[in-house]
């Protein structure tokens, strides 16, 4: 298990927008997180007033931060960073509000060279919010 310290040494992202706060299991093929949602996100200020909703955007970056961390974790990419290069079928299922526990699954289909995909799957109480199959490639970290 990570926490978010040792996410932290992995990613590069910081608050506000580190939207992972949890790294329950990690293998190389797979990685399961959890982003408890609260109602002090500062994105629930202009979304929405008084009917706060997370952005379905945020909800894929969290995924995608996940599976970035699976990334970076192997020793040939420590030190590289991981950048979207895609998404494809991409589906919103579920709202997700202050006090969830967004749940979080990438399994890591292709990961090889410079380039990877994954499919992502956020769940809340075991029931699909967002899911999707995310690209990504790897560049030098001192971009």
């Amino acid at each position: 298990m990570l926490e978010s310290d040792a996410i932290q040494r992995i990613l590069p992202h910081r608050y506000p927008f580190l939207l992972l706060d949890r790294v329950l299991e990690l293998t190389p093929e797979r990685a399961v997180g959890v982003k408890n949602v609260t109602a002090n996100e500062p994105f629930f200020a202009g979304h929405f007033p008084g009917r706060p909703i997370m952005p379905g955007v945020l909800i894929l970056e969290a995924l995608a931060q996940l599976g970035a961390v699976a990334v970076l974790s192997r020793p040939e990419n420590q030190g590289k960073l991981a950048l979207f290069a895609g998404l494809d079928r991409v589906r919103f299922r579920r709202i997700v509000r202050p006090g969830d526990r967004l749940e979080l699954e990438m399994v890591l289909e292709r990961a090889h060279g410079r380039m990877g995909r994954g499919h992502g799957t956020a769940k809340v109480e075991g029931e699909v919010a967002a899911e999707g199959d995310f690209l990504f490639a790897l560049v030098d970290g001192d971009v």
